[in-house]
């Protein structure tokens, strides 16, 4: 299976950083209009014992909801990912509610919408899941902050 990690060589983000060894080395993808994403967290990212810390989940919703604003845009261009011009998103806002405990020893599920498009702007809406119960729901807006056809901003630093 291909991820949207798979065609952001040389991202270095320690959430969704294919080419950060440290990082949290997430994985998405495409199953229907959904992007999903499932993690597998180490007893070293606790916060309370055998608790995920907070910001680990901020994390690994921040990094899911950006690769999806990405292949969202590839996917409303009926292009490949790994096609030019080459995208990337930051995060302009993130709200995130916080509904139950995300325990350390059960698969993170991450579930992500598109749910409004507007020029360079993407809202997701995720929700995260521990085991069979919801722990958390966030609201992320993507930027579009790189577009390689754009010739005022050309940071190989995105495609490299």
């Amino acid at each position: 299976m291909k991820y949207f990690q798979d065609y952001m060589h040389g991202n270095v983000c320690f959430g969704c950083g294919n080419s950060n060894p440290d990082g949290l080395q997430i994985k998405s993808y495409w199953e229907g209009e959904q992007a999903i994403c499932i993690w597998q967290p180490e007893e070293k990212y606790h916060g309370w014992a055998n608790l995920l810390a907070g910001g680990i989940l901020a994390t690994l919703i921040d990094c899911h909801c950006m690769g999806t604003a990405m292949a969202d845009a590839y996917r409303r261009e009926d292009r490949a990912l790994d096609s030019a011009p080459y995208y990337r998103y930051a995060t302009g806002t993130m709200t995130i509610k916080y509904l139950q405990p995300t325990y350390v020893d059960k698969p993170v599920k991450l579930v992500a919408t598109v749910t409004e498009v507007k020029n360079r702007k993407t809202v997701v809406k995720c929700e995260a899941w521990s085991g069979d119960v919801k722990s958390a729901e966030a609201e992320v807006i993507g930027i579009r902050v790189f577009d390689s056809s754009d010739t005022a901003n050309q940071n190989s630093a995105f495609i490299e």
